[in-house]
């Protein structure tokens, strides 16, 4: 991915440092960056790494994942590149590298640099990719933070409501958020998705359709609490068993597929400014991903993107 006119530079360096025996092609014109068709194998290389489950989809449909993928980076990364003025603060790639090497239980920046390079990564490039999606995470709380809006009041008046019933319940859950293009239509893209949770698994089909950060984990959401869901929610979690799928539920984004992993009984809860705080946090989270969905879909609107 680099500008059109340093292509031949770009490729000379890329073919000593990668010692790259293969027929360059480009791809994609991205405003004006490029992408080559080494650039989505590295892409498949990276993503595979970070959600294994894309392994089990078929070669054109990794392809087509990691293409997209790489559009998204370039769109962002022109965004980013003229809000921040450093993009290489060292105490926030200090805390990106500390995250990774939890993530990946290792030691230090060796032990990384060698679990990477069994996978055929460079350190350097997952670097710069982790670097700039908290770039962008940083910008959305930076534009839209102060436009969340949750009523504390509100929020606390149907939190005790909801817990003054008997039984609440946690949902062990998962997501798949997804769009409908202009010409396709919500019963036949729902039915594709099914298909490859039939013929696959969810994880897989999240890793594919989804559009919510989730999918980085095969759309797990983890324990929700049902004081953190809405009423309607509840009412269709509260009908369906283990391993269930809800229909599309209308999202502002697109619609939403839940699926229940697990369920178990809640505790009764005791600190209800805890529970308060958690509530609102999640609600908070969950209007920033929005917005930064909605963000980025103008974005792409305003970039010129040619196939080649």
């Amino acid at each position: 991915m680099v500008r059109f006119d340093l292509f031949v530079i770009f490729l000379l360096v890329f073919l000593v440092n990668f010692n790259v025996q293969a027929d360059i092609k480009i791809k994609f014109k991205v405003g004006e960056d490029i992408i080559t068709n080494i650039d989505i194998l590295k892409e498949k290389n990276y993503l595979i790494f970070f959600r294994p489950d894309l392994s089990k989809l078929n070669e054109k449909d990794i392809i087509k994942i990691s293409e997209n993928s790489l559009i998204r980076e370039l769109i962002k990364k022109k965004e980013l590149d003229k809000i921040f003025k450093d993009t290489n603060n060292q105490e926030f790639i200090g805390n990106l590298k500390k995250n990774l090497f939890l993530r990946y239980n290792v030691q230090d920046e060796k032990q990384f640099k060698s679990l990477l390079t069994r996978n055929n990564i460079r350190f350097e490039d997952l670097l710069t990719k982790v670097k700039y999606e908290g770039l962008w995470n940083e910008l959305i709380y930076m534009k839209y933070n102060n436009s969340v809006k949750i009523d504390k009041e509100k929020t606390r008046k149907e939190l005790i409501l909801k817990i003054s019933n008997k039984k609440k319940y946690e949902y062990n859950l998962s997501e798949i958020l997804f769009d409908i293009d202009k010409n396709e239509k919500l019963i036949s893209k729902h039915a594709k998705i099914i298909n490859t949770i039939r013929e696959k698994n969810f994880k897989t089909a999240a890793s594919k359709y989804s559009i919510s950060s989730s999918s980085d984990v095969g759309g797990k959401l983890g324990w929700i609490k049902e004081t953190m869901l809405s009423n309607n929610l509840n009412k269709m979690l509260g009908n369906m068993k283990k391993n269930q799928i809800t229909k599309p539920i209308k999202y502002p984004n697109g619609y939403l597929l839940l699926k229940i992993n697990d369920k178990k009984e809640m505790k009764q809860i005791v600190d209800i400014e805890k529970e308060l705080n958690d509530l609102i946090s999640y609600e908070k989270d969950k209007q920033l991903n929005q917005f930064s969905l909605l963000y980025y879909k103008k974005l792409k609107q305003n970039t010129e993107i040619s196939e080649y």
